[in-house]
């Protein structure tokens, strides 16, 4: 018997989608009604589960994955994680060796002593990435072409780009997409019956692996071209608008 709901799961972002990337408070109220919608979707199976896909650390996405009531595998880190909130298993992913992680290590340590000082930081928590944060954006865009420059110089396998508030050094080899690939190879999920939702270009690994897309109002202009919907609201009030989009029969628009 056919699934009467359109999608299986929902692939989402955190920061810019479930809550802001800067200092604001999270949108509790909005959350809250994710949580209700995701405890019905396990319940009841009548609407896609939303599942996490973040560049954040494996132990952010483990607290959000606990308070939205997720059952399905998360990917973090961009990709580096797989973590499943029903079993507490995280896995690296296997693609990622010894000379990776030194790599990492190099840029890491390069950043820390050549922005001491300047008001940056290296975001804590992370194993085999590394982002950079400032309070000031136009600080970061300075210098992303010197770490740029810096990586390829001296032959690291890193991927630079930045969001608002980082400049995240991924491994060329390892991302959201990769993340996804592994999700789908553990849980047996076919493309067509998964959606996404994100807000920046780095999404963008999100919407290829995925049948559908949305946005929230506050996603990249680039980001919001290749979507299948945007959302008239911003971050998690625009993910609610999206998953009532995304349920079956009456309830749904999509």
């Amino acid at each position: 018997m056919a699934s009467p709901r359109p999608y299986d799961l929902v692939i989402c972002d955190i920061d810019g989608c479930l809550t802001p990337e800067g200092t604001e408070a999270f949108d509790r109220e909005a959350l809250e009604r994710i949580a209700r919608y995701n405890r019905q979707a396990r319940a009841a199976g009548d609407r896609p589960e939303l599942t996490l896909c973040s560049g954040r650390p494996q132990p952010f996405v483990e607290a959000m994955s606990r308070f939205l009531g997720i059952g399905v595998p998360c990917i973090a880190e961009n990709g580096v994680w797989l973590y499943d909130p029903t079993t507490n298993a995280y896995r690296i992913d296997p693609g990622i060796g010894a000379r990776d992680l030194e790599a990492v290590a190099n840029i890491t340590s390069w950043m820390r002593h050549r922005y001491a000082g300047a008001g940056a930081a290296i975001q804590p928590g992370k194993t085999a990435s590394v982002s950079l944060y400032h309070a000031d954006h136009h600080w970061l865009v300075a210098r992303l072409d010197e770490i740029r420059g810096h990586c390829h110089a001296e032959g690291f396998p890193l991927r630079v780009s930045m969001s608002w508030y980082y400049i995240n050094c991924d491994l060329v080899h390892i991302s959201k997409a990769t993340g996804i690939g592994q999700l789908i190879a553990a849980k047996g999920f076919a493309r067509e019956r998964l959606a996404g939702i994100g807000d920046t270009m780095g999404d963008a690994a999100i919407r290829e692996r995925v049948a559908f897309f949305a946005c929230p109002a506050n996603a990249d202009d680039g980001l919001r071209t290749l979507a299948d919907y945007v959302s008239p609201f911003e971050v998690a009030t625009g993910v609610v608008d999206i998953l009532e989009r995304l349920m079956p029969g009456p309830a749904g628009r999509s």
